[in-house]
């Protein structure tokens, strides 16, 4: 019963240290580009972190299209 008890308690603290390994900030802007109609895209992704192999990457990128008016004569 006694090796039973010490197996879960490994697996349970070996799910704790796996759970922690990634990160995510953001979201930042990565890009902006136009949208060949007077308008821009704005790319924005959540920078993701993995701690076990030390790489950052995005993840969970969107891209939103944002529509520019041109300004009337009489404002400067």
């Amino acid at each position: 019963m006694k090796i039973r008890a010490a197996y879960y308690i490994k697996l349970a603290l070996a799910g704790l240290m796996l759970s922690g390994c990634a990160s995510k900030a953001g979201p930042f802007v990565t890009n902006v580009s136009s949208d060949g109609d007077g308008g821009l895209l704005i790319e924005k992704c959540m920078v993701r972190l993995d701690r076990m192999i030390n790489t950052v990457e995005n993840a969970d990128c969107t891209t939103s299209p944002i529509k520019l008016k041109r300004a009337s004569a009489g404002i400067r």
